[in-house]
């Protein structure tokens, strides 16, 4: 478990899962990873909130999981996504994960459920020793309409098993009642962009990225920075990329960053499922800018 650990961490791109025609585009899977990797992406996370998962069949999640991983092929780290509202369905993603070949797998609170404290904790619990695999904890309450407490956090933090947790609330007094409250070795991850300099700043060890999709040399860049503690290059680089994080998130996750990166001719389409909807033409102009802005379009 020790040696997964010292391998997390840094700018984790939660990659997006491109579509063409209504299925996945493989191909394009493929080139975006391969581009991940040569721009310095520290892991790489499929099958995430970014990757769509929640509108992804069960073959299809597998899918997407097995090709990064055999794309990757032992470069970098993969966390695959394998979260659900459903323990039987969470465990029987994470075994997959497992089998496959990923590093850790990252876990969501139940969504859509809102269990309790003691839900959630019975829940991770169940997990980890139903498959026996690193896990990553993923608190999203913006998603999920149930906000995992510290204190919870740091009951699960006592299971081998549970070695991190990507923390989305983007509270600040959150992440640091987390990091006081839990092992030194507990991985604590920023799970929204605009959190990550400050997170890595008071004890964090990376981000969970959506703005890695667009900008992934600078994601790393920063990060590595923050590591060598030149805290001065990394607010720079934040301050920088701050209307990219912004305008990533003027529409629902990932349809701005699909619009980004089909501008920026990484993926043949900006193609997302339904119930997402494509970007309307005031916010297209408005992602479009900051892009010519950043130099990328």
């Amino acid at each position: 478990m020790t040696d997964v650990k010292a391998k997390i961490g840094g700018a984790i791109v939660a990659i997006i899962t491109p579509f063409k025609d209504g299925k996945v585009d493989e191909d394009g899977l493929k080139n975006l990873i391969e581009w991940q990797i040569d721009q310095g992406t520290h892991c790489i996370v499929p099958c995430g909130t970014t990757g769509e998962s929640a509108t992804l069949s069960h073959e299809e999640h597998m899918k997407v999981v097995e090709l990064t991983i055999k794309t990757v092929d032992g470069r970098v780290p993969v966390i695959a996504g394998t979260g659900s509202n459903s323990t039987a369905e969470t465990i029987m993603l994470t075994k997959h994960a497992k089998d496959a070949g990923a590093d850790a797998a990252l876990v969501i609170t139940p969504y859509y459920n809102k269990p309790s404290q003691e839900g959630l904790y019975r829940h991770f619990m169940t997990v980890a020793e139903e498959c026996e695999f690193p896990m990553i904890l993923y608190n999203v309450p913006g998603r999920t309409s149930v906000n995992m407490l510290p204190q919870t956090v740091a009951r699960c933090a006592q299971n081998e098993y549970i070695i991190g947790i990507k923390e989305a609330t983007g509270s600040l007094k959150q992440v640091a009642q987390v990091i006081r409250s839990c092992p030194d070795d507990f991985i604590v991850l920023s799970g929204d962009d605009f959190t990550a300099f400050p997170t890595m700043a008071i004890g964090g060890k990376g981000v969970i990225s959506v703005a890695s999709n667009i900008m992934p040399s600078e994601m790393a860049e920063m990060m590595n920075a923050c590591n060598a503690k030149d805290f001065e290059t990394a607010k720079n680089i934040h301050l920088k990329l701050f209307p990219l994080f912004e305008a990533l998130f003027i529409d629902t996750n990932p349809v701005p960053a699909k619009t980004a990166l089909a501008m920026m001719g990484k993926i043949a389409s900006d193609e997302v499922r339904q119930p997402l909807a494509p970007v309307s033409d005031e916010n297209k102009e408005r992602i479009k800018a900051v892009l010519q802005s950043l130099g990328l379009i």
